[in-house]
């Protein structure tokens, strides 16, 4: 294995977005365990909040990858 300090920008990525997208995915299943109605009181609309939440933040983090893609697009008129 490669230090870090030797890896790649492509290598460093790749381990941390595997290892951050690992750790979201084990949070959202412990959220998940809150859905038990047998252990928790709660409403349509806060599980509504919940994931609208949720939702949004997805949405602004994949939205720094697409911009960093229309960002490196040279501006032309002609196209």
């Amino acid at each position: 294995m490669k230090s870090k300090a030797s890896e790649s920008k492509h290598e460093r990525f790749v381990r941390l977005a595997e290892a951050r997208t690992n750790k979201i995915i084990a949070t959202l299943r412990l959220l998940g365990n809150c859905s038990s109605p047998a252990a928790y009181d709660y409403s349509k609309q806060e599980v509504a909040k919940i994931f609208g939440a949720i939702a949004d933040a997805t949405g602004a983090a994949r939205r720094r990858f697409e911009q960093k893609e229309a960002d490196a697009k040279p501006f032309s008129l002609n196209g």
